[in-house]
């Protein structure tokens, strides 16, 4: 079996791949260009890939092609019709980053409202030394104890992070797809929100789900957390509310290009915080990234397929 990683980096950087190379003969390559995928296409019996896209044409380049497993949740990089039609099977990971997600947007808010970054770089830079005062704050410091967190998207991940919003004796409302006992829905929740978190998957339904009219049904000094996908918000929009103190403060690990470009205007926002979409990227949640990879692999070469997306 010919095993291919076409685009290795970030999501193996630094993993022992010892048990993918035992199923078969490895090739390992950090990125791949469109102008070399085809030759690479036509020798493999499985791909494995993060982020480069196959589309009909890769598919007719790939005649020896059975297997594409997709090291991530998403799989909208794979034509899953195309691949199906050319008698490839497409599996996906799910799961994997549910601890590190969570943690990361908690993470997110925690610094919106304590800033801890900020303070300490100002100690570094000799602040405390020349403010002359034992104790200091550059910004108002926000205790989330008693503040409402409408949390859009409650699956693993959402209902992970509602749960140590609970801890931090936050209240939780669940904004669902469905409405069902204990969720709301948008329009009910958002007028009573303090912080608005983000975590459902983009579909044409949630694409700019955050806009014009829904930022102004929040009340004035909202927090607004993404750790969905960047298309989630409309930038825009969200920027001028930043302008404009409507909202007080953004957090967000995606944006809807990235790496963005350098006119996107969350990049001169004020109180706005961006991390380069790495919530998913801890050394634990990558190595079981990997893991349930390998596992896909073997499984389909034993004829028992598992995370199938296009049966």
């Amino acid at each position: 079996m010919k095993i291919t990683v076409l685009d290795s980096s970030p999501a193996l950087d630094g993993l022992d791949c010892a048990a993918l190379s035992a199923l078969g003969e490895l090739t390992v390559y950090t990125a791949m260009s469109k102008e070399v995928l085809s030759a690479h296409l036509k020798v493999a019996d499985v791909v494995v890939l993060n982020k480069v896209r196959l589309d009909t044409t890769a598919f007719a380049a790939a005649p020896r092609l059975k297997l594409v497993t997709v090291l991530a949740t998403g799989y909208d990089i794979v034509d899953a019709v195309a691949a199906r039609a050319a008698g490839v099977t497409v599996c996906n990971v799910a799961g994997y980053s549910t601890a590190s997600t969570a943690q990361h947007a908690i993470a997110l808010l925690l610094e919106l409202t304590n800033q801890v970054g900020r303070h300490a770089l100002s100690v570094a830079g000799g602040q405390w030394q020349a403010r002359g005062i034992w104790s200091w704050a550059e910004t108002p410091l926000l205790e989330l104890e008693g503040k409402t967190l409408v949390l859009v998207g409650y699956g693993a991940i959402g209902s992970r992070i509602g749960d140590v919003a609970k801890a931090l004796g936050m209240r939780v409302l669940p904004v669902t797809k469905t409405q069902r006992e204990g969720t709301y829905a948008l329009a009910e929740a958002l007028p009573q929100a303090d912080v608005l978190l983000l975590q459902c998957p983009l579909t044409p339904q949630t694409r700019h789900l955050i806009n014009t009219e829904t930022l102004a049904q929040l009340r004035p000094g909202t927090l607004l957390v993404n750790c969905a996908r960047g298309p989630v918000i409309d930038e825009a929009a969200v920027a001028a509310a930043l302008h404009s103190g409507h909202l007080a403060g953004f957090a967000t690990d995606v944006l809807s290009t990235e790496p963005p470009a350098s006119d996107n205007p969350l990049l001169s926002a004020p109180n706005t915080l961006i991390t380069p979409h790495h919530a998913w990227a801890t050394r634990a949640s990558r190595e079981r990234l990997l893991a349930e990879t390998v596992e896909n692999i073997r499984a389909f070469w034993a004829g028992a397929p598992r995370n199938v997306v296009n049966p």
